[in-house]
């Protein structure tokens, strides 16, 4: 088993955020992304006892890494949402891909188990609008006949800080919503119409676990981790999809990565026929012109390592590793774009 979590599954989530080591001279530092702590936690621990290097990472969300690395308070920063080229031109940035995953719906209802729901994106856009409040809803009912679901009041859960996985997720609602596009939007945080937000993937996972009734969203690696139950999306194609590494990896490969620019591209939504819709990708960023030459150097053999022998770590843990086409891009992207990025 994976050592983050050999701990006990309610240990493991509730510690994760305090897990990071602690500042070392000459430590790589990274903050960001929550979605992909779990696989950078352990590529670091890996890249250690191989290097003897130091890479410490802050669960902290998307947007406060992507914050720390335009203030130059981190070597890279981590997140699930890309920055538009025009942006990372500003602060002398660029973003590359690291792993491809999937959010997923989690639920804590008496007697439905994990992949035994079924959502559209209409209607998880309604449950967060608070338009459909209850489990015994007709629109839930219409597509889970078979269920036997509470006469009982939806308990919301949603991200309380800057996130990509919210990003991602709110984007995927504004496909499948004109009211959602209309009424709250897009973007790493929003003006949530109802629930209750939690701190990161793992505070969601906690809360959702802890409440009854309650539904919220996480990265798919915390919903194996806390083995919680999980709905199946319907996608573009029709299909109702669970999360899984094939549906994320049928996502990931149905967009062209060869013509974006900075490889600002957004996975969900994908109409390929087996794609699960709200897949994802996590992107690190870091200075063309490095702060510190030697701590991007450590970075960049970090990166290699990751995008390498780290794949098989990735796939243990239900991420998606890059396709080697896709890796070899990365390394050009490197060696023209950064200095000291080969």
């Amino acid at each position: 088993m994976n050592r983050i979590f050999a701990l006990t599954t309610a240990t493991a989530i509730a510690a994760i955020s305090f897990l990071t080591p602690a500042a070392h001279a000459g430590e790589v530092r990274g903050a960001g992304s929550t979605f992909a702590y779990p696989i950078i936690w352990e590529w670091a621990e890996l890249f250690r006892e191989r290097t003897g290097h130091l890479v410490g990472y802050q669960s902290v969300g998307s947007s406060a890494g992507i914050n720390r690395i335009k203030d130059g308070a981190a070597d890279f920063g981590a997140s699930d949402k890309p920055l538009k080229p025009d942006e990372l031109e500003k602060y002398g940035l660029g973003q590359f891909p690291i792993v491809f995953g999937g959010v997923a719906p989690v639920l804590n209802v008496d007697g439905v188990g994990p992949g035994q729901i079924r959502f559209t994106g209409a209607l998880l856009a309604d449950i967060y609008l608070g338009k459909v409040a209850t489990w015994s809803d007709p629109a839930i009912k219409a597509l889970n006949p078979d269920l036997k679901l509470p006469d009982a009041k939806i308990v919301v859960v949603h991200r309380a800080d800057g996130s990509g996985t919210t990003f991602n997720w709110v984007s995927y609602l504004a496909k499948a919503s004109p009211e959602w596009k209309q009424q709250v939007g897009e973007g790493s945080s929003v003006a949530w119409p109802v629930g209750t937000g939690a701190r990161g993937n793992e505070g969601v996972s906690t809360e959702v676990k802890r409440v009854k009734n309650s539904i919220g969203y996480v990265e798919f690696t915390y919903v194996v981790q806390a083995k919680l139950a999980y709905g199946l999306v319907q996608n573009r194609a029709g299909k109702f999809i669970a999360p899984s590494a094939a549906s994320f990896q049928a996502a990931a490969l149905s967009f062209d990565w060869t013509a974006a620019r900075d490889f600002f591209v957004v996975i969900n939504d994908s109409a390929a026929p087996d794609a699960y819709p709200i897949a994802a990708t996590t992107f690190a960023l870091m200075y063309k012109e490095p702060k510190v030459p030697a701590n991007s150097q450590v970075a960049f053999e970090f990166w290699r390592f990751a995008l390498g022998d780290g794949e098989k770590a990735a796939s243990e843990l239900g991420y998606v590793p890059l396709p080697p086409a896709l890796v070899q891009q990365v390394k050009d992207y490197w060696a023209k774009t950064f200095k000291g990025g080969v």
